[in-house]
């Protein structure tokens, strides 16, 4: 009884989204997707950075939707992905190093205690 009911739906859905000459609307898409409580807005983004423990993940020219179900936000993300591995870049490094007159040693040790954070790391050097 409940898969012929989910079926049935199913069916509806379909033919709403899709209209019964198959093209996709749009309009009718975003309709059917309000009615289940779905929302879907774009985010200008120029850039988006993941951070993770061995590295990072960088997203340039995003395209990013934010979509909401049942009050819980989530977001799908697509662009040119770039992958750093390693917690500190170098290029961080020479900046702190730059900016603070110190050497490579005591600004690599500066931007591991402040988790790559190149701001705390100038300050914690500065002080």
């Amino acid at each position: 009884m409940a898969r012929s009911r989910n079926l049935f739906i199913g069916r509806i859905l379909f033919k709403r989204m899709f209209g019964l000459g198959g093209g996709l609307d749009p309009k009718k898409i975003k309709a059917v997707m309000k009615q289940m409580g779905i929302n879907q807005e774009d985010v200008d983004a120029k850039r988006v950075v993941i951070e993770r423990d061995d590295g990072r993940i960088i997203i340039e020219n995003p395209s990013v939707q934010k979509i909401i179900v049942q009050g819980q936000a989530s977001f799908q993300i697509a662009g040119d992905i770039k992958e750093e591995e390693g917690g500190i870049r170098e290029e961080d490094v020479k900046l702190v190093m730059e900016k603070t007159g110190k050497n490579e040693k005591e600004a690599r040790k500066a931007l591991e205690n402040a988790n790559g954070d190149i701001a705390e790391a100038i300050l914690s050097l500065g002080s």
